[in-house]
């Protein structure tokens, strides 16, 4: 049910066939440890809660974060083809990071009020879930750990994996505080509404953990030092504030059958792009290009470009 449920999900996400395949089918194999994992005495029903909110938030997204892994990795290595090995490492840190991403958008849409994600309730507001959800979120971020551990302790870049998501977790909690707090003086004064705020939260809250991170592994998987990639760093958080743009945009004008949600950043007070500046979408692109090219690793840049052409125009 797992498996099947997770390719379902998948096939509806981001491009590449195999890459969507490959990641699919590992889902199940991660829940499935988790489910079992010895440090824990679980109950039937524990169990069932468990099963049923992991299927519920981290299979809910497009997983285009996780499949980003894989697909950077292949580009890195100049394949098209990796071993069992090699895929099944990748794809792990490809649902760490959708795992990631669940934890923070179950806790988010607490602290929103929020209505709808992904096009069906928050997992929040089913029926006796309630404030469930916040041990909840705090059992996804722990299972990244165990994941990390079971699979990743023994590696030369397993402290760096743990460093890169203890900080991309630091930077992304940052950062929504400062949205929270944004958000509460922006009811009582408009003028906190200004381009620098706006942009340290962008980076902070999204651009890291959505953009950076997948890159990021995929980088540690190919055995390179992330010390020497402090430019592509910058590029994809410039990507990530490309993106929150659109995210702005479409909160407000998209239709919430289209792109899975309610939107409620302007009856929230939230510091969104359409509040601080105008839409500026054709000038970042050309000058996310330019930024690109000018890096000297052609492989590097063929992971960046393939980042960009994910998002740029999209409407949902």
């Amino acid at each position: 049910m797992a498996a099947a449920a997770a390719a379902a999900v998948v096939a509806n996400g981001a491009s590449g066939d195999s890459s969507k395949a490959a990641f699919a089918e590992i889902y199940s194999r991660l829940k499935e440890e988790m489910l079992e994992d010895p440090a824990f005495e679980f109950t039937d029903e524990s169990l069932q809660w468990i099963d049923r909110m992991l299927d519920y938030n981290v299979l809910g997204g497009k997983c285009n974060r996780g499949i980003s892994v894989i697909d950077s990795y292949k580009m890195l290595k100049g394949t098209d083809v990796l071993s069992k090995e090699e895929t099944f490492l990748a794809c792990t840190l490809g649902w760490c990071i959708e795992w990631l991403q669940a934890y923070f958008l179950v806790l988010d849409d607490i602290m929103d009020n929020s209505q709808t994600r992904r096009g069906q309730p928050c997992w929040f507001r089913v029926p006796q879930v309630g404030l469930i959800a916040v041990n909840d979120g705090i059992i996804l971020r722990n299972h990244i750990s165990r994941i990390l551990q079971r699979h990743f302790k023994g590696k030369p870049y397993y402290v760096d994996l743990i460093d890169l998501f203890n900080e991309v977790e630091f930077k992304t909690a940052s950062g929504q505080l400062l949205d929270l707090i944004t958000t509460h003086e922006g009811e009582k004064d408009l003028t906190k509404y200004n381009l620098t705020v706006h942009r340290r939260i962008v980076q902070y809250k999204t651009a890291y953990y959505s953009f950076y991170l997948p890159v990021a592994c995929a980088l540690l998987l190919s055995g390179e030092n992330l010390d020497n990639f402090g430019d592509v760093k910058n590029i994809l958080v410039e990507m990530g504030t490309y993106f929150q743009v659109q995210d702005d945009y479409l909160d407000c004008y998209g239709d919430p059958e289209f792109i899975g949600k309610i939107g409620t950043d302007i009856e929230d007070y939230k510091c969104s792009w359409l509040t601080v500046f105008h839409q500026y979408e054709r000038e970042s692109y050309n000058k996310l290009i330019a930024d690109i090219e000018a890096h000297p690793n052609k492989a590097v840049q063929n992971v960046l470009k393939s980042f960009l052409h994910k998002i740029y125009k999209r409407q949902k």
